[in-house]
């Protein structure tokens, strides 16, 4: 009786001085002392037999009919999860004086709706340790709560199970007293809805006078897990809760904290991740599928293995459609959110920022547990993912759905395009196992799909819970015809050839249509082909082949028609003398690449001498051009009553040839009366000089000139004479 008393007063003493701080989710140094005391003395009233049959534990994801909060400390923080919280699910805050947190609550904008007061003592905000666990009696479904003896001697804390479940007068199976007694705590268990647990290997080492196997038969007897899967504790979480490092986010989905290589819990959480995935399988005999999200350093870059506080992502809240993640003001919160919204799409996901409360070793799971809901519909599916083959029988789905009240009805709706809407295809039932079949779906399309389920009363439940927002995923592979067909080129121009051919694979082809799409010419064939086609409209082309009538190969944006518009090159024709060119004289424009034949025509009583272009002189009247640029074009002709004739006589000598900076211009017998001009190549006039008379020779400085070839043209009373020299 002594002994009582005086861990009665200590007990007090212990909440009293926490009165002035809130207790951390680990034990203080005060309640290790005392804890074996407390568990000899503890209550001798309270222990309950299992259910009659196995019950189910439900899963965080899962419908929930609300969430219970503690109004115990650090009353910003719970006011941001109920201004969120309320939107989705009736928030049940368990408090000392309501008023008091109305007033708190209005003061930050957050109204009372769907908010209910429990008064109730209590010790700390801890609530998923201590609070109330659901599960559904097998048979009618009917909700009911799972106590077990929380791990801190807090007395008040530990009545708030029977506390909520007197408020909604639920049922309450309490694991309290021997035989039936366990050590447990919220934050070190996570349930995947089909009968399977998980925990730390703490629930061991806090029932040591248990042996695993009467600890597996108690979570199975009390909330129907079977197995129980444990892992390795960590050696830098204090608290050894499961739920700061590893979270499921479906059947078939681990959410698993990552630090660094070798850094703080990383090692082990590799191993007890590696554990898992070599033991175990999703409840749909599967591997599970793994989601790696960062385990944050503090504000000063350090890590539990380095004195910080342990950050962590995994501490979040599924309630509904809404996910509440703890955020500390760290540059990785940004990631963390989209990790989240990733791998759980249609799930509102919103941050809180914990970074006041971590130190105690916890976060928003730690300060929140849900209810599950009233009149459970329970739909076990496994979900159909990533890709899957082409079929020509059609693709089935099936699930396991039960509801106490009976299933009205089951439907599979299907969208290659949930923005257009879903097509619905009803279930047939056998039994409790539901099945539709999608008779076709296209070759290399991405199909979304979700389960509904209408019971009895009326209720209707999605699977996943938050469709159609979001919804199963799947890609269709490619379609096996027995047949195939190419195109000698997928690119090219409008007005190009393309050659389509027909490949057998071994289908039997009795007949063909082909389909060569938006401009085409031909548009279709009926023929095994090859055929060729052009195209006088740009784009990507679909291109079909059927056989038979009605085996269809559509390709998609096979081939992709271009236009590039068209370079232009000026052609400029110009004449010196008498006589006409082919094209005619003037500027004329041509497409790149295109070909042009010059032609030079004398006029009678002219003879043409030579073609000049772009600096190049051709001395044939016809000349061949390819439009690559520019080009300036000049034709010669001379008067054949001139004397021209006499120039090849060799009437001018020219010396020295190459030149430098004069040249003597020596003429075959002297002439009374010329006139002397120098021209470049290109037919313009360089130099001209007037005073060449009476002379058989003459010399010119030509200094000014620039290199080049150059023709010295003589005009006299006898001819006109010309001879060519270099300019060095």
């Amino acid at each position: 009786m002594n002994r009582l008393f005086l861990l009665t007063i200590l007990i007090f003493n212990i909440l009293f001085v926490s009165g002035q701080e809130p207790l951390p989710r680990g034990m203080t140094e005060a309640e290790r002392m005392i804890w074996d005391d407390y568990l000899k003395n503890y209550p001798a009233d309270r222990g309950t037999a299992p259910p009659s049959e196995i019950p189910r534990t439900p899963s965080e994801w899962d419908e929930a009919q609300g969430v219970i909060i503690t109004w115990a400390s650090y009353e910003n923080n719970l006011r941001e999860i109920v201004r969120h919280a309320k939107n989705v699910a009736k928030v049940y805050i368990v408090c000392s004086y309501p008023t008091s947190v109305q007033n708190y609550l209005s003061q930050g904008g957050v109204n009372s709706e769907n908010i209910e007061f429990i008064v109730a003592d209590y010790n700390s905000v801890w609530v998923r340790d201590y609070g109330p666990q659901s599960i559904y009696l097998k048979g009618t479904n009917e909700l009911a709560f799972v106590d077990w003896v929380y791990n801190r001697p807090r007395p008040s804390d530990d009545q708030v199970p029977t506390a909520v479940a007197n408020y909604l007068s639920v049922p309450i199976y309490q694991m309290t007293q021997s035989p039936n007694r366990l050590v447990a705590t919220g934050g070190n268990f996570m349930a995947d809805g089909d009968g399977k647990g998980f925990s730390s290997k703490l629930i061991l080492q806090e029932n040591s006078s248990l042996s695993e196997s009467q600890i597996d038969t108690l979570q199975k007897k009390y909330m129907g897990i079977q197995p129980y899967v444990k892992m390795e504790t960590l050696p830098f979480d204090g608290i050894h809760h499961i739920d700061m490092h590893i979270k499921l986010l479906d059947e078939e989905t681990l959410l698993v904290g990552q630090y660094p290589t070798g850094v703080a819990d990383g090692p082990q959480i590799e191993a007890n991740l590696n554990y898992i995935l070599n033991n175990f399988q999703t409840p749909y005999g599967r591997p599970y599928r793994v989601v790696r999200i960062p385990m944050p350093p503090d504000e000063y870059g350090q890590y539990p293995n380095q004195w910080s506080d342990y950050l962590t992502y995994t501490n979040s809240l599924i309630l509904n459609n809404l996910v509440l993640v703890p955020i500390y003001g760290l540059a990785q919160d940004s990631e963390a959110l989209s990790i989240y919204q990733e791998a759980m799409p249609g799930y509102n996901i919103v941050g809180i920022n914990m970074r006041n409360v971590i130190p105690a070793s916890g976060a928003i799971h730690c300060i929140t547990k849900e209810i599950a809901a009233n009149d459970p519909i329970f739909i076990s599916h496994a979900p159909i993912r990533d890709e899957v083959e082409y079929s020509y029988t059609g693709y089935t789905f099936t699930a396991n759905i039960s509801s106490a009240s009976g299933i009205q009805e089951a439907s599979l709706y299907w969208s290659l395009d949930p923005s257009e809407g879903f097509n619905q295809v009803s279930m047939t039932a056998d039994g409790e196992e539901y099945t539709a079949t999608i008779s076709y779906l296209p070759p290399n399309s991405k199909v979304h799909y979700y389960i509904s389920a209408t019971n009895n009363n009326e209720k209707t439940i999605t699977k996943p819970l938050v469709a159609p927002q979001g919804t199963y995923t799947f890609e269709v592979g490619e379609q096996d015809l027995g047949f195939d067909f190419s195109a000698n080129q997928t690119e090219f121009e409008i007005g190009d050839e393309v050659v389509f051919t027909y490949i057998n694979q071994g289908v039997t082809a009795n007949s063909f249509l082909w389909n060569f799409g938006e401009g085409a010419n031909p548009s279709t064939a009926d023929t095994e082909g090859p055929h060729t086609v052009t195209y006088d409209s740009e784009g990507l082309k679909d291109i079909s082949l059927t056989i038979n009538g009605d085996l269809v190969l559509t390709k998609s944006g096979y081939i992709n028609v271009t236009y590039t518009e068209p370079t232009y090159f000026n052609l400029t024709i110009e004449i010196e003398g008498n006589g006409t060119t082919s094209p005619e004289i003037g500027t004329h424009q041509y497409e790149e690449g295109f070909s042009v034949t010059l032609t030079a025509i004398p006029d009678e009583g002219w003879s043409f001498t030579r073609w000049v272009v772009n600096s190049q002189e051709y001395n044939e009247p016809e000349v061949q051009l390819e439009m690559v640029e520019d080009i300036q074009a000049k034709a010669y002709f001379t008067d054949e009553g001139s004397g021209v004739g006499s120039i090849a006589a060799g009437k001018l000598l020219i010396s020295p040839n190459p030149a430098g900076h004069t040249i003597t211009v020596s003429f075959s017998e002297q002439i009374e009366k010329a006139e002397i001009a120098i021209m470049d190549i290109a037919g313009n006039t360089a130099l001209v000089l007037q005073n060449a008379n009476g002379v058989s020779q003459y010399k010119i400085d030509i200094s000014a000139l620039t290199q080049g070839i150059y023709v010295v043209v003589v005009k006299t009373t006898r001819g006109v004479w010309t001879s060519k020299f270099v300019k060095n």
